[in-house]
């Protein structure tokens, strides 16, 4: 919404300057975004005398002038075949930017064809303060040397623009934005009545609204004999001012209104439409016509149509057609002023992708009393700017009921937002707002203006007292800590999700946050969303459904990095899946993805594969405080995983605290996904509560001074047996000597029996009170091969 500083004094008297305006307007929740002032923009600009002006000696249609300026009197080589002795006109010195030409004068004088000028005479187009550039501004009046250029061009109305929040349609006119900022102190608003407009003749033309839940009161009158053509200059110069183009006087007489009471009106050449004139459902293709934007359209049965009896002229409360607008020609005309249901105008917009004024306020809700005095002001500023007689008023239908009066206890606003505000600056702020106080009971009775239908229950007062007295006055009180009571600064899950993150960064992967929600059909491709989880009313038809894993956007971020050339993207996120809509069915995890291609090396570089996202999988586990010396893997990933290139890690025979592994090629076609992709999912959830420990420092670090000993064993174990219970087996074996046990070959093949494969492993005897004999050794040797033979494994030959 922009408006001007000049136009908001004409409802608003105040002697505040513009950044005071500016303040009050922030403080009073009205966001300005930015602000234009000409006068900021043109101060290196200012009013010269042309005292003499000489023809250039080497240039015909160059002049030498002698220019008195507010540096003093200069020497100015100008082009401008208007340039004369005596002229008062615009000067801008060395250096100065001149914006209609996008360059800036050199800082030194400079030389043109031998002759010095020191600075230059502009017109009004080079300042982007007008279209004359025949030549350079010729001022009239009696300006003296160094007055400001915005001044002496009349061009000194700073332009405000602002943030209109969906809840405050009044906004949307001058008229309302000086109401509240009258109720914040600036000034004293302009409240003057519109006085009505006597008809001198009945209205010929019939208005019926056969559709009121769209259309529930529709006004309208006839002005014949008027003279249409361009506006007068201050309407037009005020339109542009806000970025609207003028186009005449009839049409800029409706934009006038609709930027200064947000009351948008409709006006149609009467010798172009019928004498019946109604509201109702659109008919489809019967109903197409041309719109004012050049585009045709065919009004639906849920779209509301202005129509006479034999077309459709418009779409209510959006935009009108093409065929009955105003021309020059235009002799009589008939005014429309209706209010129409946000809601039906919110879906006739979206549908038709129109975007208009006239929407922009409908949908938000225009007042529902500003039918008749809107009317009454389009009428009055017609036959004041275009001649002619007006008709009566002619009405169909009523206005929606004003809004419920609200009870209101003026002690709840001490109790709910601190201020220390008398019950007499209470009611003087509602009341200049536009609400009317009945102070006669302990809880008074607050009437709501017809234009505020947002307030609906006390709190909704006490938020406009608070927001005019002043956010800023509100008190801070820090919280105090009870005495003798610590709250842990972080829960549990929190530190452990922590520690996950740091430990993918670790890795090498790079954090990603990204939706919770997806798509129906990408939610298939894992699992499917649970019960409860399609979600009403979703932000976006791509983001429909909660999502059962965080792989999905974490995929299709990973393909978006490599569209875009990034060499091995990788990816993790922290957050929560959902599997249905119960209270344990939100779970945390970390999960992370990566493409599964080598990366470029002369001495040749190892493609990863499952087995690197499990070790992903395990360090996050680990730093998240799991017991990974107990985990078992096991391949039983589920459909979304590649077969035989995936597992689980689990805690017993249930609990799985994560997935590794290879995505399936078939998800990562369907997801447009190109190449191999390894990921890993850990489910932070599952991993057991630890014991709470007395200490919270690390325990000392004990390592012994005497050499530890390795040992080397080859086992034939059943293909069926994990390699890694086999290891946990040995680990076991002696839990004071064995420090390690690591798998360093598998064999199959020739010498090893069907159905077995040989596993060599390494194992670390780590002494701490004395030196190993061999007897030692043999010892834990015999225990070693013992444990193996309990998981079916038996020492090879």
């Amino acid at each position: 919404m922009k408006f001007t500083l000049s136009w908001l004094k004409e409802h608003l008297e105040t002697s505040k300057s513009l950044s005071e305006i500016a303040d009050a307007m922030t403080m009073a929740g009205l966001e300005i975004e930015h602000i234009d002032n000409p006068a900021d923009r043109l101060a290196a600009f200012t009013v010269a005398h042309v005292k003499d002006a000489q023809p250039h000696p080497d240039a015909d249609k160059l002049r030498v002038c002698t220019v008195e300026t507010v540096d003093g009197v200069k020497q100015i080589v100008c082009g401008a075949p208007n340039a004369r002795a005596g002229m008062t006109a615009i000067y801008a010195p060395l250096g100065a930017y001149i914006p209609g030409l996008d360059f800036a004068l050199d800082a030194k004088p400079r030389k043109i064809r031998g002759v010095e000028s020191h600075g230059m005479l502009c017109s009004t187009k080079e300042l982007e303060a007008g279209e004359d550039h025949d030549g350079i501004a010729d001022l009239t009046g009696d300006w003296a040397v160094g007055t400001p250029a915005a001044e002496a061009l009349g061009f000194n109305d700073p332009v405000i623009d602002f943030e209109v929040t969906p809840n405050r349609p009044d906004w949307l006119g001058v008229h309302g934005i000086a109401r509240d900022l009258a109720a914040a102190g600036v000034g004293t608003f302009k409240d003057e009545a519109i006085a009505p407009v006597k008809g001198s003749f009945p209205c010929p033309v019939t208005i019926e609204t056969s559709w009121p839940e769209a259309c529930p009161v529709f006004a309208g009158r006839v002005v014949r004999g008027v003279k249409n053509g361009p506006s007068p200059e201050w309407l037009q110069k005020r339109l542009k001012s806000i970025g609207l183009r003028p186009i005449n006087t009839l049409v800029d007489i409706t934009n006038l209104i609709s930027h200064e009471r947000a009351r948008p009106l409709h006006v149609y050449d009467l010798s172009k439409i019928g004498t019946t004139i109604r509201a109702r459902m659109g008919h489809g293709e019967k109903d197409r016509f041309e719109a004012l934007d050049g585009r045709e359209y065919d009004p639906q049965a849920h779209h509301c149509v202005i129509a006479d009896d034999t077309r459709c002229l418009g779409l209510g409360g959006i935009m009108g057609g093409e065929y009955s607008g105003c021309t020059g020609t235009t002799v009589d005309v008939f005014i429309e002023s209706a209010w129409f249901e946000p809601s039906i105008i919110r879906t006739t917009g979206r549908e038709t992708g129109i975007v208009s004024d006239a929407r922009y306020r409908f949908e938000r809700g225009v007042d529902t009393a500003s039918v008749l005095p809107g009317l009454e002001l389009a009428t009055r500023l017609i036959l004041d700017l275009c001649g002619g007689e007006a008709s009566e008023v002619y009405v169909a239908g009523e206005a929606p009921a004003e809004p419920a009066p609200i009870q209101f206890d003026p002690v709840r606003v001490s109790r709910l937002t601190g201020l220390d505000i008398s019950y007499d600056r209470i009611a003087n702020i509602l009341t200049a707002l536009g609400f009317g106080v009945d102070r006669s009971a302990p809880v008074w009775t607050v009437t709501v203006p017809s234009w505020r239908r947002d307030c609906t229950q006390g709190a909704d007062l006490i938020e406009e007292v608070a927001r005019i007295e002043g956010y800023d006055r509100l008190p801070a009180t820090s919280l105090k800590r009870p005495a003798g009571r610590f709250e842990a600064p972080a829960t549990p899950m929190q530190n452990r999700v922590r520690a996950a993150r740091r430990a993918a960064a670790n890795r090498g992967y790079q954090e990603a946050v990204t939706w919770s929600f997806c798509r129906e059909d990408q939610a298939a491709l894992f699992g499917g969303h649970g019960a409860g989880l399609k979600l009403a009313n979703p932000i976006s038809s791509e983001l429909d459904v909660m999502r059962p894993s965080a792989l999905v956007h974490l995929l299709l971020s990973l393909q978006k990095s490599l569209d875009k050339g990034l060499a091995d993207p990788r990816f993790f996120e922290a957050g929560p899946i959902y599997l249905d809509d119960s209270p344990i069915g939100q779970r945390t995890v970390v999960s992370v993805v990566r493409a599964a291609s080598a990366g470029r090396d002369w001495k040749g570089a190892a493609q990863p594969d499952v087995f690197d996202a499990k070790a992903d999988a395990l360090a996050i586990l680990e730093a998240a405080g799991a017991p990974v010396a107990n985990l078992q893997a096991a391949p039983e990933a589920r459909s979304w995983w590649h077969p035989g290139r995936s597992g689980v890690l689990r805690l017993g025979p249930k609990n799985i605290l994560a997935e590794f592994g290879e995505i399936h090629p078939g998800v990562l076609k369907t997801l447009g996904v190109e190449g191999r992709v390894l990921a890993a999912e850990v489910f932070l959830d599952a991993i057991p509560a630890s014991k709470a420990k007395g200490l919270k420092s690390r325990p000392a670090l004990q390592v012994s001074d005497l050499m530890a000993v390795r040992r080397d064993f080859a086992f034939l174990t059943p293909d069926s047996v994990p390699a890694g219970d086999l290891l946990r087996a040995l680990a076991g074996a002696d839990k004071q000597l064995v420090s390690d046990v690591a798998l360093f070959d598998r064999y199959a093949g020739k010498g090893v029996p069907e159905g077995h494969v040989s596993l060599a492993v390494e194992v670390t005897l780590q002494p701490t009170d004395k030196t190993l004999t061999d007897a030692d050794i043999d010892a834990v040797s015999k225990r070693i091969i013992a444990a193996a033979e309990k998981q079916g494994a038996k020492l090879r030959g």
